[in-house]
């Protein structure tokens, strides 16, 4: 584009935007690498249903865990707002109308899902309370005058139920108002008069009060500036009976924080009422009892890949949402890189696709190690008609998921409980959590394990009570259960259970009878009673009998061991199981745990390794100099000490740049091809600069610093 000008300048040529490159669909990069396959659409399609189930799930399970908290909120803000406008003498209630109402919201360290709870909690205030709900953040209050605007802002823009005209009048208002609370005080009471002319007293219901309350939301309280906190609450105690405000401090550590940014003097004019939020580690409890733990969803995870999760939230985030989004990659990627996953669904629809396999699919199915270590298990005749016929493998392929399906739901019966056996046992050795305890599961076979070993033994040791508590617990579990086999569990714990309850009839007697003994033995002379206690003792060493109860606890852990050893047998070993299971622990970890700096030294180092350009190819050591010149000059710095000479370091970049190039005397002059090496040398050395490998030092101005160690 030509442009003529008096001077030399610098023009600036927006772009034009109407042509944009079209983003390509997400269920097309299925068709694309190695794992694409004929039914790639299929696979997407069955992983958003699948996705979308499991999301509805977890928010259901979210709004039912915060549906106690949120209730005493609601609970604490209306009887908050009902004593604001109290007539009373008392001096005490004349005391509590000089303070305003407080909830102090424990969420946890978890920050990243406090919007989520704070979202939800704003749509139920607004529901059931009042329109004036604003929520705000340390970051956009670093003064006074920040905060009135942003609570102004946010409150004239609230629901209000007003004509057009008073809607246009407020945004006028807004744009030349004075932020102040006699401001905030003045427009609340106009919008709130009007409101009630516009409603009749007699449609008013309990959730629209003639005076709504505004809410305040300080969504990270430990953020705001101890001046802006004291300010505010100062001022808003003033004005309480014309702007009647209510506070909810969002905590992320603990309620001394309150008293650590407020003095005495500040903190005496709020009514503080403390509400703690669900623990992070049953809310991780729950999402994995409902999504994992259940035949509800096909999709399953591995032991590595359950554990990098489950680490990664315990020992970094404590975030839910994370999880769920690590969730939500991994059943991504195994729809993604399985083309077998098309069968990850319920057993009706699986059935149904498994006649429409092609013969592709089917040789995919014979090459699965679960499938080809079942195969060498059977007769030969049967091994043939496997491996040629692709009829006999549909008729057994489907046989096979019933089994796994069946498999899954006595599996995590009782693994229920087992943990209702193993969670109360002194220093827990399967773990406290259910989570610990299906991680080992799903690792190896627990019964050989020394802790499986200690559980048994800790069992046999257990008092009868403790013993019958464990017992309906498990008869509860069984009790639900349709499946037959586990419906005959269920009657073997009732008739353990019934014999327990006997015992207490039988150890009755014998205490009468002893009684009665005891009493023959006093009629006895000295050498009579001597002579009975050493036969009684003798009987007791050479024939140690167990008592009833001993026999029917030794029969209890007896019964616990075999459904362990029946059921509880890894996933690894049922065929078909990479179907449903999820096992690229590797993967996950390159997505879920960054490593930016190694990444960083791969692409300088080996830009081969990211741009697949077989020119960039090249042996370790070498330079080619066809690489991006941020990466000659990257390797070339990896060969020098601490300060690194900028016109050695220039040559070294001109030798690698010019190698293996022809002069040519009609191209450029020598002095003209300096200039350019030179003028990308100056970029690629800024660029390093910028990526915080490098910095200029005050010893030599002709030197530079090296600020990185060890090849990365």
């Amino acid at each position: 584009m030509a442009t003529s000008s008096v001077s030399k300048g610098c023009f600036v040529f927006k772009p034009n935007f109407k042509k944009r490159k079209i983003s390509v669909p997400i269920e097309e990069y299925f068709n694309q690498g190695k794992n694409a396959s004929e039914d790639s659409k299929l696979r997407f399609e069955t992983y958003q249903l699948i996705w979308q189930q499991m999301k509805s799930e977890t928010e259901r399970l979210q709004e039912e865990l915060n549906k106690n908290l949120l209730d005493s909120l609601i609970e604490f803000l209306q009887t908050s707002h009902s004593g604001l406008w109290k007539n009373s003498k008392d001096w005490s209630c004349q005391i509590k109308l000089r303070e305003i109402p407080t909830a102090a919201l424990v969420l946890g360290v978890n920050v990243t899902d406090h919007d989520l709870t704070l979202r939800s909690l704003t749509e139920v205030l607004q529901n059931n309370v009042t329109p004036y709900v604003v929520s705000l953040q340390a970051k956009d209050c670093p003064d006074m005058k920040h905060f009135l605007q942003k609570l102004t802002s946010q409150l004239m823009g609230c629901k209000v139920d007003v004509q057009s005209k008073e809607k246009e009048s407020v945004q006028v208002i807004q744009k030349n108002v004075h932020y102040s609370m006699d401001s905030l005080s003045a427009w609340y009471m106009s919008v709130t008069q009007k409101r009630d002319l516009k409603m009749p007293r007699r449609k008013r219901t309990s959730s629209q009060w003639q005076s709504p309350p505004v809410v305040l939301i300080l969504k990270d309280m430990e953020s705001f500036t101890t001046k802006v906190l004291q300010d505010f609450i100062i001022i808003s105690s003033q004005h309480l009976h014309e702007f009647p405000l209510i506070l909810i401090f969002g905590i992320a550590t603990s309620p001394v924080v309150i008293h650590r940014l407020l003095p005495h003097a500040v903190s005496s004019l709020l009514c503080i009422e403390l509400f703690q939020s669900l623990p992070c580690k049953e809310h991780l409890t729950t999402v994995l009892d409902k999504l994992l733990l259940t035949t509800q969803f096909p999709f399953k995870l591995s032991e590595k890949v359950l554990q990098i999760l489950t680490n990664i939230f315990l020992y970094h985030d404590f975030s839910i949402q994370n999880f769920i989004k690590g969730l939500q990659l991994a059943l991504l990627e195994h729809f993604y890189s399985q083309p077998l996953s098309v069968l990850c669904c319920n057993l009706p629809e699986a059935k149904r696709r498994i006649h429409f396999l092609s013969a592709n699919q089917c040789e995919n199915i014979r090459r699965l190690p679960s499938f080809r270590r079942y195969v060498e298990k059977q007769s030969s005749e049967k091994q043939v008609a496997l491996l040629t016929s692709d009829k006999s493998l549909k008729e057994e392929t489907q046989s096979l998921l019933e089994n796994l399906h069946v498999y899954h739901t006595n599996y995590f019966l009782v693994l229920r409980c087992v943990h209702q056996f193993t969670s109360s046992l002194p220093k827990y050795p399967l773990g406290r959590q259910i989570r610990e305890l299906y991680c080992m599961c799903l690792e190896k076979n627990i019964w050989d394990s020394e802790e499986y070993a200690s559980v048994l033994q800790l069992l046999r040791l257990l008092a009868k009570d403790e013993l019958m508590a464990m017992l309906q617990n498990c008869f509860k579990v069984f009790q639900s259960s349709s499946a037959k086999e586990l419906g005959n569990t269920a009657k073997k714990i009732e008739e353990f259970l019934a014999q327990f309850q006997s015992l207490d009839a039988e150890t009755k007697e014998e205490e009468d009878t002893s009684q009665s003994q005891s009493k023959g033995l006093k009629k006895m002379d000295l050498y009579h009673l001597q002579k009975s206690l050493l036969e009684m003792k003798e009987l007791r060493s050479t024939s140690k009998r167990q008592t009833k109860f001993e026999v029917i606890r030794e029969q209890v852990v007896s019964f616990v061991d075999s459904l362990v050893r029946e059921y509880l047998l890894p996933p690894d070993s049922q065929p078909l199981h990479e179907t449903l299971y999820f096992s690229s622990a590797h993967t996950l970890r390159q997505h879920l745990n960054a490593a930016p700096r190694i990444a960083l030294h791969t692409a300088l180092n080996n830009p081969y390794h990211y741009l697949k350009n077989e020119a960039l190819r090249s042996e370790e050591g070498c330079i080619p100099n066809v690489a991006p010149d941020i990466c000659i000059a990257y390797k070339l710095h990896l060969e020098c000490s601490r300060l690194i000479n900028l016109v050695d370091w220039s040559e070294a970049f001109a030798t690698v740049v010019t190698a293996a190039e022809k002069m040519d005397a009609n191209s450029i002059t020598s002095e003209e091809r300096n200039e350019i090496i030179h003028a990308r040398f100056i970029r690629a050395v800024s660029e390093l600069e910028l990526l915080g490998f490098i910095k200029p030092t005050k010893q030599k101005t002709d030197h530079v610093a090296r600020l990185t160690w060890g090849g990365c």
